[in-house]
């Protein structure tokens, strides 16, 4: 008869815990929603922000292009929506953290808050720092770069997905320090080690901006630059994290002894 109580409670606790991850899901979903249809209205005004590096760097007379007959009223609905979603990572973490909260210790919670932030805020300096700094130094030198007698005119669905593509890139990228922290604190490495791997660590910075960037030297560096710094300040984080959770135990292992006495 126990048996079957335990059985069903904990039936009915999995239950209670998909029913919750339902509407939080569908919450999600409602501030996608919402604020999509909010930018709706403002969707071409937002690609021309967004296109602005871009067109700053094109020569006279010269304009952007929409090779498909949907493309000029599609394109700027695709940039709204994802715009809609750039805009609801803080409502998406939230969420994320206050279903998983109850099920962590208290100095876990202690430090999972403050990542889910600054995960937050990196994301977002991740995207300013392609827009503001790598967008107009690449498209500088790639329309410069154009041979003469050929007229710049890029097509705008394939100016969006480069844009977002970089906005991604950077914004991943930019999370290198939480990559780095999230590795000491579950003890897959130590900051005695990731120290060790700093050589590899810039080789690979630049293998990956050879990947996710376009074919040039600039952006490659860009991107490759910023992640070895990234990752510097995540291991000069780690090893506080690391002396703090020495101490933390320390002073436990002296409560349990002094109890003990």
């Amino acid at each position: 008869m126990s048996e079957d109580n335990s059985e069903e409670g904990v039936e009915q606790t999995f239950i209670s815990h998909l029913i919750e991850l339902r509407d939080r899901l569908l919450r999600i979903i409602l501030c996608v929603l919402l604020i999509f249809l909010a930018l709706t209205t403002y969707a071409n005004q937002i690609y021309s922000y967004v296109a602005g590096p871009l067109l700053k760097h094109m020569p006279e007379n010269s304009t952007m292009i929409a090779i498909d007959v949907a493309s000029p009223f599609l394109t700027p609905f695709k940039l709204a929506l994802v715009a809609a979603v750039f805009i609801s990572i803080p409502v998406i973490l939230y969420q994320f953290w206050a279903f998983v909260a109850p099920g962590l210790y208290k100095h876990e919670r202690r430090l999972v808050l403050p990542l889910l932030i600054a995960s937050t805020l990196l994301f977002y300096m991740g995207v300013a720092f392609a827009y503001f700094v790598v967008f107009p130094l690449v498209f500088s030198f790639l329309t410069a770069a154009a041979p003469v007698g050929v007229a710049v005119m890029t097509d705008i669905t394939k100016y969006l997905d480069f844009a977002l593509t970089m906005f991604f890139a950077f914004g991943i990228c930019f999370e290198v320090p939480i990559f780095t922290i999230v590795m000491v604190w579950t003890g897959l490495v130590t900051p005695a080690q990731l120290a060790e791997q700093r050589p590899y660590v810039i080789v690979g910075a630049f293998i990956i901006g050879m990947f996710l960037t376009p074919p040039d030297a600039v952006s490659q560096t860009m991107l490759a630059i910023p992640m070895w710094l990234l990752f510097e300040i995540g291991l000069l984080f780690s090893r506080i994290f690391a002396r703090k959770t020495v101490d933390e135990t320390k002073n436990s292992q002296q409560a349990i002894e002094k109890k003990e006495d």
